[in-house]
């Protein structure tokens, strides 16, 4: 039977070995995945969330709607890793600004996941 050793205490410390921690990626600062209640998903540079009688109101720039996603179980994974099928992605135009309110969710995206949702091409008719 093999063992595997991962950590060891001392004086009631934990200390666990290197190579088994998980780094998490480096998180941009504005750049952001919502949710909305009826307006959808979308990606962009997050300007403003103000919390409004009608919800949470958020004004994103730079802005693209997520009408479908490939290659990404959830949302999370979205704005962790990007999309693993950026062909088979159906991501609209950027636009300079937009208003959403009813906002649900706000993810903040990693620096990769932002080059990734970036790369992904225009999906429109």
């Amino acid at each position: 039977m093999e063992q595997s050793i991962n950590e060891i205490i001392i004086n009631n410390v934990a200390y666990i070995q290197k190579d088994t921690v998980k780094v998490m990626p480096k998180m941009t600062e504005n750049y952001v995945v919502i949710r909305s209640d009826r307006a959808g998903v979308h990606v962009g540079e997050l300007v403003s969330s103000t919390d409004t009688v009608h919800g949470k109101e958020v004004v994103l720039k730079n802005t693209r709607r997520i009408f479908y996603w490939s290659g990404a179980a959830t949302l999370s994974q979205l704005a962790l890793e990007g999309v693993k099928n950026p062909n088979n992605c159906k991501f609209t135009v950027e636009i300079p600004a937009n208003n959403i309110m009813g906002v649900i969710e706000i993810i903040p995206c990693s620096a990769e996941a932002v080059a990734n949702i970036k790369g992904v091409p225009i999906w429109k008719s």
